[in-house]
Parts: C-alpha cells; structure tokens; sequence
C-alpha cells in the first residue's frame, strides 16, 4: 500500500517539482543543488500526510479488549468493551472517572514466559515461518536493488549528465522498473489474494524466485555481456512481479 500512497500524492509532487527550477551549466553543474534540496523536502513532507492521519486515528481509537485484558491487565474495561461489541454498541474509551478493579487473573508476562512458550514447537514454527519469511524476503528484495544501476544503464537511464539530466534519469528509469514488475505484482496479489489464498501465493511466489534467482545467479556472466541486456531485464522484472505477487504482500498478513 506504500506505493499507492506515493501514487496518490504524484501529481502535486510532480506540480512543484517543475515549479521549482533545477539550473544548471557546462561551468557550475551544481548551481541547481539549493533547488533539488527544496525538491525532496516537499517530496518528504507530502510523504508525512498519511502519517500525521494514521497517528490522529491511532490516538483516538479505543484499544481492543485483548490489549486491555492482555497488557493493561484491566478485566473489568476489557469485559465490558466485549460486551459492547457483542450488543453491536460502538466502543468506548476507558471512563477515568469510573474506578474498575484490576484483577490479577493475567499476570505481566516475563521473559521466561516468552521462552518457555516459543520453546514449544506449535508456538515456535510459526514465529519461525513469520521472522524467516521476512528475512529471506528482505535478503531477496534488497540484494536485487543492488542490479537496479545495470538496469538503468540497459534502457538507457543511466546516472549522466547534469544534474537535472542525473536526477530526471534516475525517477524516470526507477518509475519504469516500478511500473514493469512491481505495480502489476501488488495489483495481480488483490485481485487473486483471496480466491487463490495467502499460504498458496506465498508459497508459489518463493518457489518461481527461487527458480529465478538460481537462473540469474548460475547465468550472470552470459546474462550481462548481452549487449541490449534483455534477458536479464527480463528476468529482473519477472523477479520484482513474482516479489510482490506473494512474498512481499503475503509476508504481512501472519502478522
């Protein structure tokens, strides 16, 4: 959902972007700096908006029963929120005027509690599924950015020129690598996420990347000296497809 939040901000950011001027000349090419410097604040403080809103809701929306039963360790508010929510009442927050009794029935969890019940095996594989998922995903995605300048350079992006030229190329190629792979892999993982099911996607994902991954990493060499590079273009979009149809949208939901 990142990147459709980004998305939805576009065109105001692209408006100031070519509101503010990027000068630039054969004989100063960092003249244009003060205004690039100007350029990604606004990009930066645009991207601060859906965060300021989440945190207003965050503020202000009555915890859950199992928070205030499990943490605050308040049976008597946690028992009456169930209630409301059972009579179909909107919830409300905690009355500080009202005194409840706080039962000991749940005792603050300590690290000890923590180990013994991971140590069971039912309990600690799906933390080990959840925290290894992330894990071998994130050395996926981040170990495949690191291709993204020989992508740049294959379609003809690279990191040249002025300033302006060095910045213009880098968003423009970015955003054609996005929108080759990334986009249609969140959009296909909506569309089928729930007649397919999450376990299947993400399964199916890590199994096509690791297929993938194998191919590029034992034809690297054969891959690159292509001169238009298009097998390993393709590979790579096929990678980032794969990525976010299943393991970077599935890897969310044991959460």
């Amino acid at each position: 959902m990142y990147y459709f939040t980004i998305l939805s901000f576009k065109n105001p950011i692209i408006f100031e972007a070519i509101a503010i001027p990027v000068p630039t000349s054969p004989s100063a090419p960092s003249a244009g700096l003060p205004a690039v410097d100007r350029v990604w604040r606004i990009v930066v403080g645009f991207g601060c908006i859906p965060a300021l809103i989440s945190l207003y809701y965050r503020l202000t929306i009555p915890e859950t029963p199992r928070y205030t039963i499990d943490i605050e360790r308040d049976i008597a508010q946690g028992t009456e929120d169930i209630e409301d929510f059972l009579a179909n009442e909107k919830p409300h927050d905690k009355d500080m005027t009202v005194p409840h009794e706080l039962q000991g029935i749940t005792p603050k969890a300590s690290r000890r509690d923590f180990i013994r019940h991971f140590r069971q095996w039912k309990y600690g594989k799906v933390l080990l599924g959840t925290a290894g998922s992330w894990f071998m995903l994130d050395i996926a995605f981040y170990g495949l950015g690191l291709n993204n300048s020989v992508i740049l350079q294959a379609i003809g992006y690279a990191s040249t020129g002025s300033t302006y030229q060095i910045l213009h190329n880098i968003a423009v190629g970015n955003l054609i690598i996005q929108c080759a792979g990334t986009l249609p892999g969140y959009w296909f993982s909506i569309a089928f996420i729930d007649s397919i099911g999450r376990k299947p996607i993400q399964i199916a994902s890590f199994a096509i990347l690791t297929i993938l991954f194998l191919i590029i990493g034992f034809a690297y060499r054969p891959l690159y000296a292509q001169p238009s590079k298009a097998g390993f273009i393709t590979l790579f979009v096929m990678c980032q497809f794969f990525m976010n149809f299943g393991a970077n949208t599935t890897t969310v939901s044991p959460v």
